[in-house]
C-alpha cells in the first residue's frame, strides 16, 4: 500500500472498464487523482467512490482529442493539487470495423484521433509539467493487436495501437534524460463493456477465451496492477517497454 504516496495523477478513460478501476487503485494506493473521461455522471459517481474509500480526486469530463481538454487536465493536477507525477492515457475506442476496403476516411481518422493523436497531446502537455517536478511517469493502454498478432477487420485499431507503441519509445528516449518514464501496457482481451460489445455472443467469447494460454480473459483489475507498477517507483528503472499483459494470447495465437 502507499505505492503512489504523495504522486498526483491523471486517468483518462476513466468512467469505465480499466480507466475506472486503475483511478481507484492509484487512490488507494495514496495518490490524488484528476479522472477524465466524456460522461460527467459516471466521474462524478467515481469521485464520490474515492472519496468515500478516504481517498482524494477530482473530475474534468471533455472529449481527449482537443488539446485545450488536456491542457486543463494538466492545469487541474497543478491547480488542484500542485504538481503531476503521473499520467495514464488510456482513453480509446475500437472504431469503425469490418473489411478495410470498405472503411471509410472518417472512421479511419477518428480511430487514429482518439487512440495516437490524442495520447500525443495529452503526453505533450503532461510530459511538460513533470520535467518541471523533476521527473514523472506516462503510461499508455496499447494491444497486442498490431504488435505480436494480427486479426482481420481492425486496420484503423491495429494501426492506432501499433502507433502508441512507437511514440512510447520515441518518448522515453527523447525525455528519459529528464527523467521522465514512457511505457505501454498491452492487454489482451479484458471483462469490459468494450469487450462484450464486440463479443456478444457466447460462441464469439468462448472463441476468444480459447485464444489465451490461460483459457480466459482478464479482469480490469489484473491490468490496473500492471499499470500501477509503471506508475510507481517498483519501476524506476524502466522505460520505453510495450509490456504484455494478456493472458499469453500472443504466444498461442497462430
Amino acid at each position: 500500500m502507499n505505492r503512489l504516496n504523495g504522486k498526483v495523477a491523471i486517468v483518462t478513460g476513466a468512467s469505465a472498464g480499466i480507466g475506472r478501476v486503475t483511478a481507484k487503485l492509484f487512490a488507494a494506493e495514496g495518490a490524488r487523482v484528476v479522472v477524465a473521461a466524456r460522461r460527467q455522471a459516471e466521474l462524478d459517481s467515481l469521485v464520490a467512490e474515492i472519496r468515500d474509500a478516504g481517498g482524494e480526486a477530482v473530475a474534468i469530463a471533455g472529449d481527449v482529442r482537443s488539446e485545450d481538454y488536456q491542457q486543463a487536465l494538466v492545469a487541474a493536477a497543478v491547480d488542484t493539487y500542485g504538481r503531476l507525477d503521473v499520467a495514464f492515457n488510456n482513453a480509446g475506442i475500437i472504431g469503425e470495423a469490418g473489411p478495410s476496403t470498405g472503411v471509410s476516411e472518417a472512421g479511419f481518422s477518428e480511430t487514429l484521433a482518439v487512440n495516437l493523436t490524442a495520447a500525443f497531446l495529452g503526453a505533450k502537455h503532461q510530459i511538460a509539467r513533470m520535467i518541471e517536478n523533476g521527473g514523472g511517469s506516462v503510461i499508455f493502454t496499447s494491444t497486442f493487436i498490431g504488435y505480436t498478432v494480427g486479426f482481420p477487420g481492425i486496420a484503423a485499431y491495429a494501426a492506432s495501437k501499433a502507433g502508441v507503441i512507437g511514440l512510447t519509445q520515441a518518448l522515453a528516449a527523447e525525455f528519459g534524460p529528464r527523467n521522465v518514464r514512457v511505457n505501454a501496457v498491452l492487454p489482451g482481451a479484458i471483462d469490459t463493456d468494450m469487450y462484450r460489445s464486440t463479443n456478444d455472443t457466447a460462441e464469439k467469447q468462448a472463441f476468444i477465451t480459447g485464444l489465451h494460454a490461460l483459457k480466459r480473459v482478464g479482469s480490469p483489475d489484473e491490468i490496473a496492477r500492471s499499470v500501477l507498477y509503471f506508475a510507481s517507483d517498483d519501476s524506476s528503472f524502466v522505460t520505453g517497454t510495450a509490456s504484455l499483459v494478456d493472458g499469453g494470447l500472443s504466444i498461442t495465437r497462430t
